[in-house]
Order: C-alpha cells, then sequence, then structure tokens
C-alpha cells in the first residue's frame, strides 16, 4: 500500500492585529496631519512613524495609510531613499530659522541658548547634507 508523500494543504495563518501599535500609528498619523497644516511642524516624520506602526500593529492599516494621496507618496519616496523635493528642504530649513529667532529670546539661560542653537544647526545640517535632494 502506497501513500501520498505530499505535505497537507496550508491552512493560512489567522491575522494578527497589536492594538497598541494601531493606537501609536493613528496617534502619529494625527500629528502628521496636523503637520501638514502647521508651519513648522513636520509632517513626513509622522507619517513614516506611523505606516512602521501600522506595518507592526496591522498591515491593513499601513495599506490605507499608503493609499492616502500625498501622504502614501511621501513615505513610499522616504522608504526608497528617494528623499525631499528642494522646496521641501527649503521650507523646512526657513521653518527651523524662523522657530529658533522667535523661540531664543525666551530662553533665559545662556547654555540653553547655546544648546538650541546647536540644535538648530544640526537640523539644518541634516537636511541639508544628509537627506538626498528628489529630483523631479
Amino acid at each position: 500500500m502506497l501513500r501520498d508523500m505530499t505535505p497537507p494543504p496550508q491552512r493560512a495563518q489567522p491575522h494578527r492585529t497589536n492594538p497598541l501599535w494601531v493606537a501609536v500609528g493613528f496617534v502619529l498619523t494625527g500629528l502628521g496631519f496636523l503637520g501638514l497644516i502647521l508651519p513648522g511642524l513636520p509632517g513626513t516624520v509622522f507619517f513614516v512613524l506611523a505606516a512602521a506602526a501600522f506595518a507592526k500593529g496591522d498591515p491593513r492599516w499601513e495599506t490605507w495609510l499608503l493609499s492616502r494621496p500625498v501622504v502614501g507618496q511621501m513615505v513610499q519616496d522616504y522608504r526608497e531613499g528617494k528623499g525631499m523635493p528642494l522646496r521641501a528642504k527649503w521650507i523646512a530649513c526657513a521653518c527651523i530659522v524662523v522657530a529658533v529667532s522667535f523661540s531664543l529670546t525666551r530662553i533665559t539661560v545662556l547654555a540653553g541658548q547655546v544648546a538650541w542653537g546647536l540644535v538648530a544647526l544640526f537640523g539644518l545640517w541634516y537636511i541639508t547634507l544628509r537627506v538626498p535632494t528628489k529630483r523631479e
């Protein structure tokens, strides 16, 4: 008597959802949308982090986020290493300069002013030299 040696068909694994990561994804998505509206608040960073959180929590929400018209393209560009458009780099750098200029007068301690200035310089350096410029 010969037995069939083919393995039994594999059942699809049930989809697992991690509610904590989904909640984090929604908070970051909300911050990302605020970043699209408010000057000085970056949107792309929050959307990239939200996509990562959704990927861990529930890939269906990641798919939803990536299907949004503007947001999905920003996250895809980041994941593919394409960088930022030159106009976005200029806007980000201008926002850093304006925000730091206004806030430096509110910091009364010299060490705090120096530290805040160094944070601004680091941000400017990172955006201009480390983040690739996306060519249209």
